[in-house]
């Protein structure tokens, strides 16, 4: 029954938020000419990878890299509102509705970032689906310091529960929390 409930909801949502995922993608496609849609392998549950659904915010050519390696002259003027508003992550529905994330959970990381990953599975952060948003990013600890990110999300994975998520949808939509850190300009 919850499967269906997430899968009611994602669809909704998709429905509800298309003008302004056409508005969104327009924008992004006009600044920057290259494809508006970002698809970035991530590790997921059991540690499985997959391809992880954004809203490209950084300039088309970057390269494969975390956030928090990507300096701002990477961004784009519209990546950098995307960014601080989450609406970068309105995709991840997609991956929620197949199956490959939660609307909560620990973000999912990228394969090359070997050392969240080993101290995740230290934690058993692995054990559950990624989310679109989690305890860490509302505590505002991005990728950029991994020890204490996978601490905090294997603190979510002891404490995990439908009032515990309602609350970080809640502190989410508030604004609370930050997106992962980008290099100042050098």
């Amino acid at each position: 029954m919850a499967r269906l409930a997430v899968v009611v909801l994602c669809i909704g949502a998709l429905i509800v938020l298309l003008p302004v995922w056409i508005i969104l993608l327009g924008l992004v496609y006009l600044e920057d000419r290259a494809f508006p849609i970002f698809t970035q392998e991530r590790v997921g549950k059991h540690q499985r990878r997959f391809d992880c659904y954004k809203i490209r915010t950084m300039r088309a050519g970057t390269g494969d890299m975390a956030s928090h390696d990507a300096s701002t002259d990477q961004i784009t003027r519209i990546g950098r509102f995307l960014r601080r508003s989450g609406l970068d992550e309105l995709p991840q529905i997609v991956n929620v509705l197949k199956g490959d994330m939660s609307f909560v959970g620990p973000r999912p990381c990228l394969p090359v970032q070997t050392q969240l990953i080993k101290a995740r599975a230290d934690h058993g952060v692995y054990d559950i689906l990624p989310g679109v948003t989690g305890l860490a990013q509302i505590q505002g600890v991005d990728m950029s310091d991994p020890q204490r990110l996978a601490r905090i999300d294997g603190e979510y994975v002891r404490i995990k529960s439908l009032g515990t998520d309602l609350r970080i949808i809640w502190a989410t939509v508030r604004g609370k929390g930050s997106g992962d850190a980008i290099k100042p300009r050098v």
